[in-house]
């Protein structure tokens, strides 16, 4: 293996290592007993059957048993704790963009470790479907520690062969080929260019939908530059513009607000779970407030 080989694998290793150490710190401090609040399993499993005690339901006496017995017993059920989580990260061309620190990619596989590991550590399987214009890579869902940390080394590793976006692709797999009711979280800068809103709400119509939208704060105001040349890094179109311009920042950052809402609005018309994270802020605060918020609306 050459040196810069060794290098590069050096570095994503330590990439890995780091994100496996804050994520999994967050988990066992907080996250996990709020996501074991937030996302529950469907309906409840058959466990044993045991003696009736007073104040037990009486609908729930198993006459069969009963009978066989001698005396009153009633069935036990436990809820059916147990869920699949689909992780779906939008890995166009668009998510390599960062003018702060980390890069939108970047953010999406430190969220995408922190709900593996929450899920994990609830006994959860966890998927994940990697997308740009169809589908870059598709792992089935598992448990363990290994799997979790191969999830963020493809998030942060794999190289796209698209650079669009569109939601077509993951969502089929998810419509079709899932089966069972499952979480899916979706982690995009939801720059999408089809018909996202009928994707995302057949998907929602069959699973809990949560969308995580990660944007960099320069795209939702431009910074006074002077003149720089813009491109969109998914079709490669550019225009040069006066950053300097005042007028030109306020139509940019009012464009960027109504985008802002009209995604916001949408998702809330489709009952669908709104979370924005940015490069440039601590997701913890924003994180805990999704959690908690939500937990106390579903216990």
């Amino acid at each position: 293996m050459p040196i810069d080989d060794n290098r590069e694998v050096t570095e994503l290793l330590k990439k890995v290592r780091k994100i496996e150490l804050r994520t999994r710190g967050m988990v066992r401090e907080s996250f996990g007993g709020e996501y074991h609040s937030c996302f529950k399993g469907e309906g409840i499993d058959f466990e044993d059957f045991r003696e009736y005690q007073a104040g037990d339901e009486v609908r729930a006496i198993d006459w069969n048993v009963t009978a066989r017995m001698g005396q009153p017993f009633v069935k036990n059920f436990v809820e059916e704790r147990e869920l699949t989580v689909y992780i779906c990260v939008d890995i166009s061309a668009s998510g390599e963009f960062g003018s702060i620190d980390l890069s939108k990619r970047e953010l999406m596989a430190e969220i995408a470790a922190l709900m593996a590991f929450s899920a994990m550590q609830n006994k959860d399987k966890v998927g994940l479907i990697l997308f740009t214009d169809d589908v870059e890579l598709y792992l089935p869902p598992k448990k363990g520690t290994g799997h979790a940390l191969r999830l963020i080394r493809e998030i942060l590793y794999t190289q796209p062969k698209g650079r669009g976006t569109a939601l077509k692709a993951p969502t089929d797999i998810l419509k079709n080929a899932v089966r069972k009711r499952s979480l899916v979280v979706m982690l995009s800068d939801f720059l999408f260019h089809d018909d996202f809103e009928l994707r995302l709400k057949s998907v929602a119509q069959k699973h809990d939908l949560v969308a995580m939208q990660v944007v960099d704060p320069a795209e939702l105001q431009l910074p006074a530059v002077g003149y720089v040349r813009i491109e969109d890094p998914e079709t490669g179109k550019q225009v040069e513009v006066n950053t300097n311009s005042a007028r030109l920042r306020q139509a940019y950052a009012k464009a960027s607000a109504n985008w802002q809402d009209q995604l916001s609005t949408t998702l809330t018309q489709l009952r669908i779970d709104h979370v924005r994270l940015q490069t440039d802020q601590d997701y913890l605060p924003v994180m805990t407030r999704f959690f908690k918020g939500r937990g106390s609306v579903t216990s």
